[in-house]
């Protein structure tokens, strides 16, 4: 069966080692197996032999006997499973080096192919692209802000239609309060009397009624 992967082959070659560390294994588990076998027989063989040593000296002889047996069948088996335990670790750490391999092969593919339409000219001139658009937005805004809203009134009208408004409420509550202010009654009368009455007022006595005056709307006001 075809895969992206190479095919049923390359799954088969990426098997093999699996499968060659779990014989691997089996076959230690075995000799494992037998080492113990071998070193149990080992200590029996002695035992007798210390049982037999002045008793029945053949029979203590034919112990030692098969105990040297075992114990050269106990080296041979010491030995083959060191070389197995060597070659498992030769093939895991072959293994893992290969699937390592593989791995930075198909990130290096990957980002190879990520980078595929990409440069240091296109991403330069993608920034600098972003660069004027975000300086064309920062005029844009700085424009829409600075229109002007209409024109701005004096400053010289707003003061003189403010104190004309402060005059007025002034003048309010003194028809409020039921007092005419020196002024008014002066506008009140015909021209030719203000005049007949200014020449023959002394100054004096205009000082005199204006600061009375005052003085009375000072207490109105305050009640």
């Amino acid at each position: 069966m075809w895969s992206w992967f190479g095919g049923a082959g390359a799954q088969k070659r990426k098997d093999a080692p699996k499968n060659a560390i779990l014989l691997l294994r089996e076959q230690l588990d075995m000799l494992q197996k037998r080492e113990k076998y071998l070193e149990s027989q080992i200590s029996d063989q002695e035992a007798a032999a210390r049982k037999h040593v002045n008793t029945n000296k053949n029979a203590a002889k034919a112990a030692l006997r098969r105990k040297k047996m075992h114990e050269k069948n106990l080296e041979q088996t010491t030995a083959q499973i060191v070389q197995l335990e060597q070659q498992i670790y030769s093939i895991e750490t072959a293994n893992i080096n290969h699937e390592t391999l593989q791995a930075m092969k198909q990130a290096g593919q990957a980002m190879q192919q990520i980078h595929g339409g990409m440069s240091i000219e296109k991403v330069d001139e993608t920034m600098e692209t972003l660069r004027e658009q975000h300086a064309l937005g920062e005029e844009i805004g700085q424009a829409i802000t600075s229109v002007p809203l209409g024109e701005q009134p004096d400053e010289d009208e707003l003061e003189e239609e403010l104190e004309g408004l402060e005059q007025a409420a002034m003048d309010e509550r003194m028809l409020d309060t039921g007092t005419v202010p020196v002024n008014a009654q002066l506008n009140q009368l015909p021209a030719a009397g203000r005049t007949e009455l200014q020449p023959n007022k002394p100054k004096q006595a205009e000082e005199d009624d204006e600061e009375a005056e005052l003085a009375k709307l000072r207490a109105e006001m305050a009640m």
